[in-house]
């Protein structure tokens, strides 16, 4: 059983929270504002700079959402005041990518450029022709954004092409033997 409910959540100098009566958090900090709809079955209670999480219910899922909620929550507090970042790599020859405004203009080895629109609330940048970072304050996000950009071209296991998170490791395969 997972005791992720039982720790507290630190809120920062600089981050405001606000409980409401209809079971919403609303975190405010630096960066931005986020918004979450807390469970009937979970308690959230506000000491001076900690929140903590509890199972209002004897039941496992009860248990279980109210740690989901702790790491939601916890994601929050950490988005609005330092933010959350994804790079991605591309390898492979004449594999680029230029961010324009609010699109990504990727070139993967396609016949056809690929354009990716970037959500309100996430920032592309790419420092060089093959590298994109990308930076919001949620974290749920920011990792979709990541995660559909890495499924135009995922890295393939012969030759390693493809598009891959900066740090990923791919498991090259030998090529077939005559």
């Amino acid at each position: 059983m997972s005791r992720v409910a039982n720790s507290p959540v630190a809120i920062p100098s600089g981050v405001e929270i606000k409980l409401d009566d209809s079971r919403g958090i609303t975190v405010k900090g630096s960066k931005g504002e986020l918004q979450h709809t807390i469970h009937d079955w979970v308690d959230v209670a506000q000491a001076e700079q900690t929140l903590t999480f509890a199972a209002n219910q004897e039941r496992q899922e009860a248990i279980a959402l109210a740690g989901t909620t702790r790491a939601l929550v916890n994601n929050m507090v950490t988005g609005v005041s330092e933010g959350f970042e994804r790079r991605l790599q591309l390898v492979g020859v004449g594999y680029r990518a230029q961010a324009q405004g609010r699109k990504v203009n990727l070139t993967l080895g396609f016949s056809h450029p690929v354009e990716h629109a970037v959500p309100e609330g996430i920032e592309v940048e790419t420092p060089s022709n093959t590298e994109i970072v990308i930076r919001g304050i949620d974290k749920q996000q920011v990792g979709e954004v990541a995660a559909k950009i890495r499924a135009y071209r995922p890295p393939e296991p012969y030759k390693g092409k493809g598009v891959r998170y900066a740090g990923e490791r791919v498991i090259m395969k030998e090529a077939k033997k005559k």
